[in-house]
């Protein structure tokens, strides 16, 4: 979601005139775009706002923003705990950054922007931005309703907003047409997308719509809500050629308990169903997920019951965290807090098991063969692109590729990626 809009402020600032540059030092306008769902991002953003504070010493002409989440949460308040920096805008006021850049009255020129009421920003569709680009993303929605206990993106994204489809897919044209191949569509729940107006559309429905514009090679989402993960949605992957077969689908925790306090709406039985239906839809599919360790009153019996439903499933990957407080929300009141040593710990016991899980998958991958798109040079020189179980492949080839979908051999499975040889 940062990504996406990131790029909207990005089109929207070249659109005023502004030209991008590779390092702060060079800048004369720089927008730090945020994140709180934990605490370590919370973390990450004060720490490079102190490193701005260096550069607005030498430069005070420097302007200066925090927008996202942490915008939101704080407001002016930040203007307190940063003198230096200019303007704050929470994701649904993005659109104010252009007004704050281009008036001319005489008023103060700190901004606060912190509205929750209007609708996502639209788009500024800059020709040529996404030239280079292999993979877009598409906002289709914003906020949640779902108030999990411990999730602070009620409080700081605003409820649940549709955006229409004719917007969504006219803006999936403009990505077309510009040479990205493959688009993912983004919501804290895309499960739950709905527009009534003219027509009534599900999120099955935009699926099936989005699929067939000309020029799209592969179709993904993210992320999806168990509670809300519907059969007709399921069957998508067996009915849409160019969905990709992969699905996030966060568990968060094995325990029937924690996940109760936790308001996450549903059970590991129902959980472990929807993984089924899932690999007999399509048995190819890829399955990851975000879980949590550490949430209060968690008991050695309840992390074990997590451990064993990772082992029943198998994921091909995780994106595993330790919960920390966030402010505002129910868990943060809690009592029964877990120690950092134990939650630490815990953390390194599931990351072993599905770091050796992850393993073991991608090792039974040597030998066999696969279409990847190009996305782009690896770190180490190499072609990077990715299967459509998004698994990341690397491989010696030759630049022009880079865009197109070519065949390869899976030579080793690594543990965060494949090596591969390209079949010509």
């Amino acid at each position: 979601m940062n990504v996406y809009d990131s790029d909207v402020l990005a089109q929207t600032l070249i659109a005023l005139g502004f030209s991008p540059v590779d390092r702060p030092e060079l800048a004369n306008l720089i927008l730090l775009n945020t994140c709180v769902v934990r605490a370590k991002a919370e973390q990450k953003a004060f720490s490079f706002l102190g490193r701005i504070a260096k550069l607005k010493r030498r430069n005070p002409a420097l302007r200066v923003g925090v927008v996202g989440c942490l915008a939101q949460r704080e407001g002016k308040g930040l203007f307190s705990r940063f003198p230096f920096v200019d303007v704050v805008a929470g994701p649904r006021e993005l659109e104010r950054i252009a007004e704050w850049l281009t008036r001319e009255d005489a008023s103060p020129q700190r901004m606060a922007a912190t509205s929750l009421t209007p609708a996502p920003p639209l788009p500024t569709i800059h020709p040529g931005y996404f030239t280079s680009r292999v993979a877009g993303f598409i906002s289709i929605m914003q906020g949640c309703n779902n108030f999990c206990s411990y999730c602070v993106v009620p409080y700081v994204r605003g409820r649940e907003i549709s955006r229409p489809p004719e917007q969504i897919l006219s803006e999936a044209s403009d990505l077309l047409a510009q040479g990205v191949r493959e688009i993912t569509l983004l919501g804290q729940n895309v499960n739950s997308y709905r527009w009534h107006e003219n027509k009534s559309w599900d999120f099955a429905g935009l699926l099936h719509r989005v699929s067939q514009l000309k020029g799209l090679s592969r179709l993904r989402f993210t992320t999806s809500h168990p509670k809300d993960l519907s059969d007709r949605l399921i069957q998508c992957f067996s009915e849409i050629d160019n969905l990709c077969p992969h699905i996030h689908l966060p568990f968060q925790a094995g325990s029937d308990r924690i996940l109760k306090m936790m308001h996450r709406g549903y059970t590991r039985q129902h959980y472990l169903t929807l993984t089924n239906k899932l690999r007999k839809t399509v048995p190819r599919i890829a399955i990851t997920a975000d879980v949590m360790v550490g949430f209060p009153s968690e008991t050695e019996a309840d992390f074990r019951l997590t451990l064993d439903l990772i082992e029943r499933i198998r994921f091909d990957s995780l994106f595993s965290f330790i919960y920390s407080d966030r402010e505002g929300t129910q868990a943060a009141r809690l009592e029964n807090k877990i120690d950092e040593n134990t939650k630490g710990s815990r953390l390194r016991r599931l990351q072993a098991l599905q770091n050796r899980i992850t393993l073991e998958k991608n090792k039974q991958l040597e030998g066999k063969s696969a279409w990847i798109l190009v996305e782009g040079a690896s770190k180490k020189g190499e072609l990077s692109g990715r299967t459509p179980t998004n698994k990341v492949v690397n491989f010696i080839g030759d630049s022009r590729l880079i865009g197109k979908i070519v065949k390869v051999m899976v030579k080793k499975g690594l543990p965060h990626s494949l090596w591969a040889e390209r079949v010509e």
